[in-house]
């Protein structure tokens, strides 16, 4: 994991409203406060993404989520926490916790539980969940290594986590909590 003092640093930028750059499993990814509408839009603009897409939310555990998971049974949540063989984003029933800029035109919300060490550190730090979506303009390769990232960004990020991707060869999984349905294969 990277050190304690530059986590801090990086949350420091994320309660600032800032937007980060940072090792997840499989690519680098783009972060912020998923409550900060500004952030959101630095995060869309930077990857010129529309807000229909919706983004994903990563947290360092289940309980990071509990209020994004409320009104599902417990089977439900049970599945939610469970270790999958691959990372896997769920898409849970939005309830209404999560702003539309995180939403997009979906009725759903996008959660993954974080195994990579850098990326949760950052929500530990942090208190709960972050924005995570591929640190890479829309329609062009996600970022592999923290060359990628300089290339495509430079200087309009407000802070980089040094680091590396876990060496996944794929993104996440995309899974529907409630069908099972695979939405993207990672």
């Amino acid at each position: 994991m990277n050190d304690q003092p530059e986590i801090n640093r990086a949350v420091a930028v994320l309660k600032r409203g800032g937007v980060i750059a940072y090792p997840t499993e499989a690519v680098w990814g783009l972060g912020c406060d998923p409550n900060n509408t500004q952030a959101i839009e630095k995060v869309l603009g930077l990857k010129k993404r529309s807000v229909d897409k919706g983004l994903i939310l990563i947290g360092s555990n289940a309980d990071q989520f509990s209020k994004h998971v409320q009104g599902l049974d417990k089977s439900q949540k049970e599945l939610f926490k469970t270790l999958q063989s691959r990372p896997t984003t769920w898409l849970v029933p939005d309830n209404g916790t999560s702003s539309q800029w995180v939403v997009g035109e979906h009725d759903t919300v996008a959660l993954r539980i974080t195994d990579h060490p850098v990326a949760k550190a950052l929500c530990d730090v942090f208190g709960g969940p972050i924005v995570s979506t591929s640190a890479n303009p829309q329609g062009m390769p996600a970022a592999i290594k923290a060359a990628d990232v300089e290339a495509y960004f430079a200087e309009a990020l407000d802070y980089q986590v040094t680091g590396c991707v876990a060496g996944i060869l794929s993104v996440s999984e995309i899974k529907n909590l409630l069908t099972g349905e695979v939405l993207r294969s990672g």
